[in-house]
């Protein structure tokens, strides 16, 4: 690996523009909507059954699109009922962004929200050492298992917080997608991070089985349009090479040879498709639905 390679993580601007330009790239928002319309009002049918109020724990909440719809049909299912909505989320930046959303969205009465500016494990540490242990109706855990040193340990203690009836929801990258052949051909040649590691859905399923813990697998169709990655000095194209790559401009920093050979494969059938002269990367999502 070349020296002067280093992860994107290491520039916190950087990463937010390049996730930025994949969420405009991608069809992953709207693929979570999909699942949110489609599949969810099923899931969550019993998780309220009997309650007074509905407490929903969302780690890694981000800036709030999702979390709000997750609310809305949880509204839906349960008219009235009183909503207690915690956040975990690390970024002060995002919970920000998360506050202001809430503010100008309209119907939200019935729920009260509190913020966390802590890690999954910090909570997890938090909660444990004050023997507060609460139970939820609901936790979701949206495109975050990347960023847990230990996620067998985070996956049993989540589960061990649910109440009757509820349900924990995962979503991350399916290992039918382009991400697990990108991962496995090219980790140990691009530059390593602490702090976030490579895991797909593939994975987690292997997880939770060893840990005896009952699941549900959606795997739901995602794109990602990477043509101007193709285009030399491409803005769009560098920042989403970063994304791809984890690395910090991958482009004026990787040795040539890797270059092409990532730039070859992204153009194969099992990285990516080719319509209507775009090179779609595939996307794909998957859902998990932990029971209790």
């Amino acid at each position: 690996m070349a020296s002067s390679m280093r992860s994107l993580y290491s520039d916190h601007s950087r990463y937010v523009e390049s996730f930025r330009r994949f969420l405009s790239s991608s069809t992953e928002h709207q693929c979570m909507q999909e699942f949110m319309d489609q599949k969810l009002p099923g899931i969550i049918a019993r998780i309220g059954n009997t309650k007074s109020e509905i407490k929903i724990l969302s780690i890694g909440g981000g800036a709030g699109e999702i979390d709000l719809q997750i609310l809305s049909k949880v509204q839906a299912q349960y008219p009235g009922i009183h909503i207690n909505n915690e956040v975990v989320e690390p970024s002060g930046e995002q919970i920000a962004k998360y506050k202001e959303l809430v503010a100008k969205t309209s119907n939200l009465e019935n729920i009260k929200f509190v913020w966390h500016k802590e890690t999954s494990s910090e909570y997890q540490n938090r909660i444990t050492e004050k023997k507060e242990i609460q139970k939820w109706d609901f936790i979701h855990m949206i495109q975050m298992l990347y960023y847990v040193k230990d996620i067998p340990a985070t996956l049993k203690f989540f589960h061990s917080l649910l109440a009757t009836n509820a349900k924990i929801l995962i979503i991350l990258v399916s290992g039918t997608s382009g991400w697990d052949k990108l991962w496995k051909k090219y980790r140990s040649r691009l530059p390593q991070y602490d702090l976030c590691q490579y895991v797909t859905s593939s994975d987690l399923s292997q997880m939770l089985d060893k840990l005896g813990i009952k699941y549900e697998c959606y795997d739901l169709l995602s794109t990602m349009d990477i043509s101007d990655c193709f285009i030399d000095g491409n803005e769009n194209g560098d920042l989403l090479w970063d994304f791809l790559t984890e690395t910090c401009n991958f482009n004026t920093t990787a040795p040539p040879d890797l270059k092409a050979e990532i730039m070859k494969d992204l153009q194969e059938s099992e990285f990516s498709i080719k319509k209507e002269g775009k090179v779609l990367f595939n996307n794909n999502l998957s859902f998990i639905v932990v029971e209790a």
